[in-house]
C-alpha cells in the first residue's frame, strides 16, 4: 500500500482516522485555510506525485462547505500530478435531489457530481444512495456500498423467529426485502405520500404486523416525519415491539430524541456514514462502523481487485 495516499477533509475526521487504522496507512495532514473574504483554501501536505489518492469527505452538515472543501481537494491533487483520485464519499446529501418533481427546480444530484468530476476525481466511493439511478449521474466509475451486512450482523444476535422488516415506502422496499433474506425474516412496506419535507402520510402498510417484531429500515433519518409516522400505523396494526434501523443517522431538529422517546422503540439503530455528535446521543442509538467495509472496498479499488465481490453470500 506504499503508493496509496489518503486525506480527509473536516467533515469526519473520526471515520478517516479509523479507515486509516484498518488500512495501515497513514491519514495525511490536510491545511484548510480561509481567507478574509471568506474562501477556503486547501492544501494537500504530502506527495500525491504518481500516487494512489483518496479522499475521505461525507457530505454532512455544513453541506456546501464540505462541498467546496472537497471540490478544492480535488484540484489541489490533480495539480499535484495524482496517478488517479477517488472520492470516498459515505454519504452523498445531494441524492436526494434526483428527478424534476416540479417545474424549474434543480436536479442538485447530477450537478453536484459533474462539478467534482470536473474539479479532478477519477472514480467515487460511495454507500446507500437515496435512489439508484443516482449512480447514472456520475460521468467516472462508481462504488456503490452498502450497510446492509452491517445491520444484519447486529440483529443476529436476537430471536428473530417472530420478526418482519418494514420499508417506510415502496422505494425502500427493495432493500428491505433484501435485508430480510439476510436475517431469515418476512418483509413488509408502507404506502407513503409526502406533501413537504417534513409532512409525510402513510394509509397503510402491506403485510403481516400483529403481533411481531418489527425492524424498521430505511437509507436514511433526517427530521424523523416519516419512521413517526409509520411508528403510528405500526401501532394501530398491533405490532408487539419495535426497532429502527438506517445506514444514515442525519436526525436533524432533534429526531432522534423524538424517535427516541417513544416508549415502544427499543433501540435506534445507525452506522457512522455521518457523525453523531455526543450531546445528542441517547441511550437507545447504537452505532455500527462501516470503517472496516470502506477500507477493505479502497483496498481492492488500489489493488485492482473485484469490489461487488464483497456483497457476494458466503
Amino acid at each position: 500500500m506504499r503508493d496509496i495516499a489518503v486525506f480527509s477533509g473536516s467533515a469526519h475526521p473520526e471515520l478517516a482516522a479509523e479507515i486509516c487504522a484498518n488500512l495501515g496507512v497513514p491519514l495525511l495532514p490536510v491545511q484548510i485555510d480561509r481567507f478574509a473574504n471568506d474562501c477556503l483554501q486547501v492544501q494537500l501536505q504530502a506527495n500525491c506525485r504518481e500516487r494512489d489518492v483518496f479522499l475521505i469527505q461525507p457530505l454532512v452538515k455544513p453541506v456546501q462547505e464540505h462541498l467546496v472543501e472537497l471540490l478544492l481537494m480535488l484540484d489541489a491533487a490533480r495539480g499535484a500530478s495524482a496517478a488517479r483520485t477517488t472520492v470516498v464519499m459515505p454519504h452523498y446529501s445531494y441524492a436526494r435531489s434526483d428527478k424534476k418533481d416540479a417545474p424549474r427546480i434543480s436536479i442538485g444530484g447530477r450537478l453536484v457530481a459533474d462539478l467534482m468530476v470536473t474539479a479532478g476525481a477519477n472514480r467515487v466511493l460511495t454507500m446507500t444512495l437515496h435512489s439508484p439511478q443516482v449512480h447514472g449521474f456520475f460521468s467516472v466509475p462508481v462504488d456503490h456500498l452498502h450497510a446492509l451486512h452491517e445491520l444484519a450482523r447486529y440483529f443476529r444476535q436476537y430471536d428473530l423467529s417472530e420478526t418482519t422488516v418494514v420499508s417506510p415506502d415502496l422505494g425502500n422496499a427493495k432493500e428491505a426485502a433484501h435485508f430480510a433474506r439476510l436475517l431469515g425474516t418476512k418483509v413488509a412496506a408502507g404506502a407513503k405520500q409526502r406533501f413537504a419535507d417534513d409532512r409525510v402520510e402513510i394509509t397503510s402498510v402491506i403485510g403481516e404486523i400483529a403481533g411481531r417484531d418489527i425492524i424498521v429500515l430505511d437509507d436514511e433519518i433526517a427530521r424523523g416525519s416519516t419512521v413517526l409516522e409509520l411508528l403510528d400505523r405500526l401501532r394501530e396494526m398491533g405490532a408487539r415491539s419495535i426497532r429502527v434501523a438506517c445506514t444514515h443517522g442525519l436526525f436533524a431538529d432533534g429526531a432522534l430524541k423524538r424517535i427516541g422517546g417513544q416508549e415502544d422503540v427499543l433501540e435506534i439503530v445507525c452506522t457512522n456514514t455521518v457523525p453523531v455528535p455526543a450531546e445528542e446521543r441517547t441511550e437507545k442509538l447504537r452505532i455500527l462502523s462501516i470503517a472496516p467495509a470502506l477500507a477493505e472496498a479502497m483496498r481492492r479499488i488500489h489493488n485492482g481487485e473485484s469490489v461487488s465481490s464483497l456483497f457476494e453470500p458466503n
